[in-house]
Formats: structure tokens, sequence, C-alpha cells
């Protein structure tokens, strides 16, 4: 069992990381499994946190359409 106490020895600033990486994984899998239809998977990954590993693993491996790693690249030159 983790001791809470645990938590005061980490930087605040890599606690906010941690909770903006997850945020964003999670907002993206939320979003692609109820567009989806996937039920399952939407209760699951809002129920479960892992910081973003479940919501990585869905969106490139168990999503009906994957996601790949060209779909990330929003910085890049758009087609039209």
């Amino acid at each position: 069992m983790m001791n809470l106490n645990a938590l005061a020895h980490f930087p605040p600033l890599t606690l906010y990381f941690v909770f903006i990486w997850s945020l964003i994984w999670k907002g993206l899998a939320l979003w692609k499994a109820a567009r989806d239809s996937q039920r399952n998977w939407f209760v699951l990954m809002l129920i479960i946190n892992t910081a973003g590993l479940l919501e990585i693993a869905y969106l490139f491996f168990f999503a009906k359409k994957k996601m790949l790693l060209t779909d990330l690249k929003f910085w890049g030159k758009q087609e039209k």
C-alpha cells in the first residue's frame, strides 16, 4: 500500500506535468471511444487512472480505427 506522504516528495511541477499528460490522453481516448460506441472501453478508461498508459494502448492498439503517429503531428503543414 502506498504511503500518501510519499507524494509530498515529488516536485509540484512533476505532478502538474503528469496531470496534464493524463488529462490530454484521457480526453482523446474517451472522445474516440464515445464516437465509436465502445461503451466498455469508455467506462473502463473513465474509472481507471493509469497516467495515460491505458488510454495510449486503447488509441494505438484496441480502437476500431487505430491512431497513427502521423495523426499526432497537428503542428505541421495542413493538407487541403
